[in-house]
């Protein structure tokens, strides 16, 4: 069992675990720690808290301390850097007629590094790129290529519910999402409308998902809904169904004279086609 602190580097980051050692430190609270890219500034977004082996990454990095003053002055310092790296390097991207588009610009703590991060069609050789970007910036210079969903996380955005995404404010993690997941929830199939701004399916898809899929597994009438515009019968005369209530096990049904009812799914017959 070990000891440990989780540790976010940017807003809706992964978190990675640190051991505290004799620091007291608590969620909140802002600390300076080394990883494989050298010095990092993060906050502390777990308190210490005690887990098992396998879940962690050894070795174990240790906190180094407690973030002050004049580190929040620096991390604000490379802030103002990253903006100016970013015009040079869409300068240069320009200069060397890359087909890419450059997303965001990152500064190690340290200064140790500078990340940039871009979308592409394809493989881009940007050996020249990156050669031009030393001279200018004397430092370690790397070019990621990331996905579409990395660049709305990276970007944000609203999305078709109105609110900023979740991938952005607090999705740590990207999950897999399909397309049955919209099926078990009978929502449209239409790609339009299960898509975020990034062209994939919507990350939401999966927050109901385990609740529908153990619904639907559990037998009776709510894993045998009608279908959306199938003709029924009901005690109030024969209708067609226009939209069902997976959680209630309800349908609302138009009946003939256009007025609408909500009834629950074994108080309708389907019409036999």
């Amino acid at each position: 069992m070990y000891t440990v602190i989780g540790v976010r580097f940017k807003k809706a980051g992964k978190i990675y675990y640190f051991d505290p050692g004799e620091l007291s430190l608590k969620a909140g609270m802002h600390v300076i720690v080394e990883t494989a890219r050298g010095l990092e500034y993060g906050e502390a977004v777990v308190g210490p808290k005690i887990v098992a082996e396998k879940d962690i990454v050894a070795p174990l990095k240790k906190v180094l301390r407690v973030a002050t003053a004049d580190d929040m002055l620096k991390v604000e310092e490379n802030t103002k850097r990253e903006i100016e790296a970013f015009k040079v390097c869409e300068h240069k991207i320009q200069t060397h007629g890359l087909p890419m588009n450059l997303v965001d610009v990152e500064y190690t703590f340290d200064i140790n590094k500078i990340i940039f991060y871009f979308t592409a069609e394809g493989r881009i050789d940007f050996r020249e790129l990156v050669k031009d970007l030393a001279a200018v910036f004397r430092t370690r210079i790397e070019l990621r290529q990331i996905g579409v969903r990395d660049e709305a996380k990276m970007l944000n955005g609203i999305g078709c519910c109105g609110r900023t995404l979740c991938c952005a404010t607090f999705l740590g993690d990207f999950e897999p999402v399909s397309i049955r997941m919209a099926k078990e929830q009978n929502l449209s199939l239409n790609p339009t409308k299960i898509s975020g701004i990034c062209g994939r399916l919507m990350c939401c898809l999966k927050y109901e998902s385990e609740a529908y899929a153990q619904m639907n597994a559990s037998g009776g009438t709510r894993a045998n809904p009608p279908a959306i515009n199938r003709e029924v019968v009901t005690e109030d005369g024969e209708g067609r169904v226009v939209s069902l209530n997976n959680a209630k096990g309800t349908a609302v049904v138009e009946l003939a004279n256009k007025k609408t009812i909500e009834l629950p799914w074994d108080a309708i017959v389907e019409k036999e086609e």
